[in-house]
């Protein structure tokens, strides 16, 4: 059996798993999938919809490189705002397609980091899109996007563990930044 080397045992991701028998390291600095999801949630202050503020980062199975980002809105060109006010209808396009639809077809094993799980439609298009693992903050009210996901092979990781870490409690501009509770 692996051991999850950031402490997250819902995290299989390859690169984040130990071989049998090794020791667990402790974590004294932020995982890129940690990175990754500070990155979603700052792309998700772009986002134009009033009900939710959703942002995703696409990598490449590494996670050495970011193929595409997006964030919940119109369209290009539209008007920077919602359509309709009804939940499920705001006419906005969903981070999640935002950023697929920019990413290189071709790529496989592409894996995503969202703020908040995906709808079932946002799911399906992530399983067609080569996706082996979808990161999230928050669980999104309708969890049936995150049950389609694993109908389709693609695993579906909540990845909270380090909120709270390695932010500095203070907003200090000293670039220190600190390991959460006041610990430096």
């Amino acid at each position: 059996m692996s051991l999850p080397k950031d402490g997250v045992p819902a995290n299989t991701h390859p690169s984040n798993l130990l071989t049998t028998g090794a020791s667990v390291p402790p974590v004294d600095r932020i995982p890129l999938y940690e990175v990754y999801m500070r990155m979603s949630e700052e792309l998700a202050k772009r986002s134009t919809c009033a009900r939710l503020q959703v942002g995703t980062v696409v990598t490449d199975q590494r996670l050495e490189n970011v193929l595409a980002i997006g964030y919940n809105g119109n369209a290009r060109g539209l008007p920077n705002k919602c359509d309709s006010s009804v939940p499920g209808n705001c006419g906005c396009i969903h981070s999640e397609m935002n950023a697929l639809v920019k990413a290189p077809g071709s790529q496989r094993d592409k894996v995503v980091f969202v703020s908040a799980s995906p709808c079932v439609m946002c799911a399906k298009l992530i399983i067609n899109s080569g996706v082996t693992h979808v990161f999230y903050r928050k669980a999104y009210r309708d969890p049936s996007g995150v049950e389609v996901l694993q109908q389709g092979g693609v695993v579906p990781v909540l990845y909270d563990r380090w909120v709270g870490e390695w932010r500095d409690p203070k907003g200090l501009p000293d670039g220190r930044g600190g390991r959460g509770k006041g610990e430096g």
